[in-house]
């Protein structure tokens, strides 16, 4: 089958499921403008995902914006540095149930049963390709250049959404549902240790979320901190690329080897995480964050083969220094001097650290306003995340920001205290894109029940006419 030939297969499947329906929502007129349904920030996976679940709920009046150029969505080619993805090739996160529409089928139509069945993981690069797939296959209405600035309420269930960006329509949009889809760093900010950014200037470090010219770093001598996978996946991205020397520092006296995911997906917990109690929520995700996930044995393997690759366990930094053009970095064991540092210490999740929130940051419930969790696993950064509803809503600390918040819906990494491996992860992603789609549409039907049960009560066109 061709690529061609899929294409014409993914149009019978949605025609066989009758995907041209019309919309049952009623328009909400405003004197500022249109008003969408729903406006989904972010044009990666989930963002696609959640536009399509919407489409199957018969909700077509939506827009995806995506501050980023279009095919440079979310981390895959811009600072994902991996080779291969992590996951099971076999994973069905994007298609509903809707075989055409599986990363498979696109795979085999290029390249036939046996590539397949040759292949370990899914390239980074070729999972971009069938997301950008995905997108025109479906077409989805995605803007792109359109950058969320601020989220602000107004009256009648309405929200403002000011924003900027080359291919912006105008400064606001106006929505009634508004879903952060926005990845990673969605529900906080990456994080630096203040060691480094109030020691070091800013060209001889960088987050491995940032982009970083590797060619500046031919034949150079470079630190890596931290012990995740991310790290790895960055040592041999710069080691490939010419770096003379990559040392990667862990804290941990040893690598973790546990993968706490690869339990989870056939153990029934991702789809049935909503099910369990506060107290059961907590300590799964307490457990997660205390076991980390290890690097893939492949990226490792890949890293480690290079003879500029140096591993230091139970080697926290214990301090930084700036040495003329270099930076010193001291460590219980010993001291080294570096050309650059890559920081790989993951993110912070917080709705205070996300500036669009900041009209209504302060109402939203965090897990810290609704369990006090036992002190062997108390985690500040588990606390910090915000509190959801089954469906991925914000949810308020108090009566006053009911309202504000009825709304907005957070499908990103902070909802894994609330809602388990959903947005955070592409195991999840099966269960969860049906579940936040069925989410929005059924807060759309609750805002306007009135209207929908008075349209029944009042139905009277016939159906059966007897000529008798």
């Amino acid at each position: 089958m061709s690529l061609d030939a899929l294409n014409e297969r993914v149009k019978q499947d949605l025609s066989y499921l009758v995907m041209n329906s019309p919309d049952w929502v009623r328009p909400v007129n405003h004197p500022d403008g249109h008003v969408y349904d729903a406006v989904i920030v972010g044009g990666g996976q989930c963002g696609l995902g959640i536009a399509f679940g919407l489409m199957r709920e018969r909700i077509s009046n939506i827009l995806v914006i995506d501050e980023n150029e279009e095919g440079l969505e979310g981390p895959w080619v811009t600072y994902a540095r991996m080779v291969t993805l992590r996951t099971p090739k076999q994973l069905t996160p994007l298609d509903f149930g809707i075989p055409s529409l599986t990363f498979r089928s696109w795979w085999e139509a290029q390249f036939g049963q046996e590539s397949w069945a040759a292949l370990d993981k899914i390239p980074r690069g070729d999972w971009m390709n069938y997301l950008r797939w995905y997108r025109h296959v479906l077409d989805l209405p995605v803007m792109n250049k359109v950058k969320l600035n601020l989220i602000e309420p107004i009256k009648d269930g309405i929200y403002r959404l000011h924003v900027g960006g080359t291919h912006a329509p105008s400064d606001t949009l106006l929505a009634r549902k508004v879903i952060l889809a926005t990845g990673i760093q969605g529900g906080g900010s990456w994080y630096i240790p203040p060691m480094i950014t109030d020691k070091l200037p800013k060209n001889l470090y960088a987050h491995t979320s940032e982009a970083i010219d590797f060619d500046r770093l031919n034949g150079k001598k470079i630190a890596v901190l931290g012990g995740g996978a991310s790290a790895f996946d960055n040592a041999h991205f710069a080691l490939s690329k010419g770096a003379s020397e990559v040392h990667v520092f862990v804290r941990r006296p040893a690598l973790p080897r546990v993968n706490p995911i690869r339990q989870l997906e056939p153990s029934g917990l991702i789809e049935h995480f909503h099910l369990l109690t506060d107290a059961e929520k907590y300590a799964v995700m307490a457990h997660f964050f205390k076991l980390n996930q290890p690097p893939t044995n492949d990226m490792f393997a890949r890293a480690s083969a290079w003879p500029g690759f140096h591993l230091h366990l139970g080697s926290p930094w214990l301090d930084v220094a700036r040495t003329e053009d270099t930076a010193k970095v001291t460590t219980a064991k010993d001291s080294f001097s570096f050309d650059f540092l890559i920081v790989s210490t993951g993110l912070r999740t917080d709705p205070a650290l996300r500036p669009e929130l900041r009209l209504v940051e302060k109402y939203i419930a965090r897990w810290s306003d609704c369990y006090n969790a036992p002190e062997e696993i108390k985690n500040q950064l588990l606390d910090a995340h915000p509190y959801l509803s089954p469906g991925f809503g914000l949810l308020s600390r108090d009566e006053e920001g009911k309202e504000l918040l009825h709304g907005l819906f957070a499908f990103n990494y902070s909802a894994m205290i609330s809602c388990g491996l959903s947005a955070s992860a592409l195991s999840g992603m099966k269960y969860s894109l049906p579940k936040i789609a069925k989410a929005v549409a059924s807060a759309l039907f609750l805002d306007n029940r009135h209207d929908y049960l008075s349209s029944y009560f009042t139905y009277q066109e016939p159906e059966f006419i007897s000529n008798q």
